[in-house]
């Protein structure tokens, strides 16, 4: 946020300079953007979540240490004065304007939960596994965010959700199961992010999502049909958001970058189709192309609008001509026809690119003059 207000002031600044906005209209602006900047994510607030951390762990770990010197209701008494400590002092400060503090108090009492799960199961023996444990921990920030209307705790509940996933596969994984109770959290807390307010949250989930889809597709030795799933979908999603820009983000509310993480997808499926591919030359050589041509086409579509996804973009085109060149060492043959055919692909693409470029260029360029 920090960033994206100096950018605006720093714009203010260059139309005035220029005369396209008076003084009193940049002041105005000035002011309205400071009003509208979040204290939360500065650097004070993230030294406040990291001093807020660390003083959860030692206070569990000083519990801890001599938990058998402290009698068992003391011990759960001092937990749970802890938690609702947290909670209640946090929600008095957020009263009086001091988020930053306020959201560390919360993160302490949302980590120290999660802790006495783990020391209350320990003393009193209780039976269940860790990923229960997690989930319990998960659901009782998620409540406690919705309940605040917290971002940062509905961003700590998506992180110990992906850590419930990751431990659940692992522990699934001799059985033959696999976490699907994790699309309806995913959900939930996607809903809950909207209450909050928390964009960062559903980043995070989408993110997660693809990651979810790579567990699935090693899971069931399935590598390229849920690979293949994956970069359609993704490819489907990345259209909507390019050709249905507005009421797409209304939905989402990504800040216009849904297209980052459809291209992540697209990329990420394409990878485990190729992985499967290793030893079958003539697919891996589609694949590639497949792969060479998505990245053109998104940035044909939608890199001028956001620098994340050149990037993106950009990686992603290095990755896969490492992995093809490596892949292909053995055949160099091959390996300068996929680089030919690529190159020559691309060049139209570029061409193409650069003849409606100076089109639009030239178009806006006669608007301009004829006004």
């Amino acid at each position: 946020m920090a960033g994206y207000s100096s950018r605006v002031k720093r714009d203010i600044g260059r139309w005035l300079e220029r005369d396209l906005i008076d003084a009193p209209t940049a002041e105005a602006l000035s002011r309205d953007v400071e009003a509208n900047e979040s204290n939360l994510f500065s650097f004070g607030f993230i030294l406040a979540v990291m001093a807020a951390l660390l003083l959860g762990a030692a206070i569990l770990l000083l519990v801890a240490s001599n938990w058998e010197a402290i009698p068992r209701l003391v011990r759960v008494a001092c937990l749970f004065a802890i938690i609702l400590g947290g909670y209640v002092g946090g929600a008095a400060l957020k009263l009086r304007g001091s988020d930053a503090i306020a959201e560390a108090l919360w993160l302490i009492a949302a980590a120290s939960f999660g802790g006495s799960i783990a020391l209350i199961g320990q003393m009193y023996h209780l039976s269940g596994d860790e990923a229960s444990a997690v989930m319990t921990w998960c659901l009782g920030t998620a409540l406690a965010a919705a309940a605040l209307r917290s971002g940062p705790l509905t961003i700590a509940a998506a992180g110990i959700a992906i850590a419930w996933m990751v431990l659940s596969q692992v522990e699934y994984w001799d059985s033959g199961r696999f976490p699907f109770f994790y699309l309806a959290i995913a959900v939930v807390l996607w809903l809950v992010s909207y209450w909050t307010d928390s964009r960062t949250a559903r980043h995070l989930m989408l993110l997660s999502l693809i990651l979810y889809g790579g567990l699935l597709a090693v899971h069931y030795d399935d590598v390229a049909a849920i690979g293949t799933a994956m970069a359609i979908v993704s490819a489907a999603l990345f259209a909507a958001a390019v050709y249905l820009r507005d009421p797409v983000e209304k939905i989402v509310q990504l800040g216009g970058r849904l297209p980052v993480h459809c291209l992540i997808g697209f990329l990420t499926g394409l990878a485990l189709v190729q992985a499967e591919m290793v030893d079958k030359t003539p697919g891996l050589a589609v694949a590639a192309l497949v792969t060479f041509a998505g990245i053109a086409a998104a940035l044909l579509l939608a890199g001028r609008e956001s620098r994340m996804l050149r990037w993106v973009a950009y990686a992603g085109f290095g990755l896969e001509l490492c992995f093809v060149y490596v892949v292909m060492l053995g055949t160099m043959l091959d390996t300068a026809g996929l680089f030919l055919a690529s190159g020559i692909v691309l060049g139209i693409i570029a061409l193409f690119i650069i003849r409606v470029e100076k089109r639009v260029k030239n178009k806006l360029l006669e608007q301009k003059g004829a006004a």
